[in-house]
């Protein structure tokens, strides 16, 4: 699996300017047990580099996809993260391997309370997963100094940026549902401005929940 992260990093490199794992992030990868996060009927794909369906409509991103997310958050020890769509809660894992803290919300129950077990039970005692709508954030644990999204939006949330701490950054996907979205690179600087940069063509499933405005 982690070869053909690498060979895709290769060949996006000029896309996103990062060619290589960083030591944190590539052990992360080699630390998260996949095959602890997909169904059981699915377990003998667990470490290919693809996604797999996970019920209610969702999917546990592609390894390299999650390891590029994760990357490009440039997380440090002591970083508190906010992750927008538990899902299985292996994007989590990943970040909680890279940060102090993982706050993370799904709004499907079902997947909330299995992702929050599943993660206590493998010792992820840095995660908590709460169900509600990603679009709003989470004000009270807010700032972050990383946030990412697993699902596409059809604009970056204003919730979520003005919860970015300055310095701070996110990566969301951006367009418009079930067609062609971009990975998007979102800095806070240190004075409040804000920045956005795509990088590649991606597909998520929707960021679903209430009303939402630019």
């Amino acid at each position: 699996m982690i070869r053909a992260v690498q060979s895709d990093l290769d060949e996006t490199s000029r896309h996103v300017g990062r060619d290589r794992l960083s030591p944190h992030v590539l052990e992360a990868m080699r630390r998260v047990p996949r095959h602890e996060f997909v169904p059981e009927d699915l377990k003998p794909h667990a470490y290919e580099n693809r996604p797999l369906p996970i019920g209610y409509g969702q999917t546990i991103s592609q390894p390299y996809i999650v390891a590029l997310m994760t990357e490009l958050l440039d997380l440090k020890p002591d970083d508190t993260v906010l992750e927008i769509g538990t899902g299985s809660g292996y994007q989590a894992a990943v970040l909680a391997e890279c940060a102090r803290e993982v706050y993370s919300i799904e709004i499907i129950p079902e997947l909330a309370e299995t992702a929050q077990s599943r993660l206590l039970r493998l010792g992820y005692r840095n995660v908590t997963v709460k169900t509600g709508d990603g679009y709003f954030g989470w004000e009270e644990r807010a700032p972050f100094d990383a946030i990412i999204v697993t699902a596409a939006a059809t604009h970056i949330p204003p919730p979520l940026v003005h919860q970015l701490k300055p310095g701070g950054t996110m990566v969301i996907p951006v367009g418009p549902p079930f067609m062609v979205q971009h990975l998007t690179l979102v800095k806070k600087t240190e004075d409040g401005k804000v920045s956005t940069r795509q990088l590649l063509p991606v597909a998520f499933v929707p960021l679903i929940g209430g009303k939402r405005t630019p």
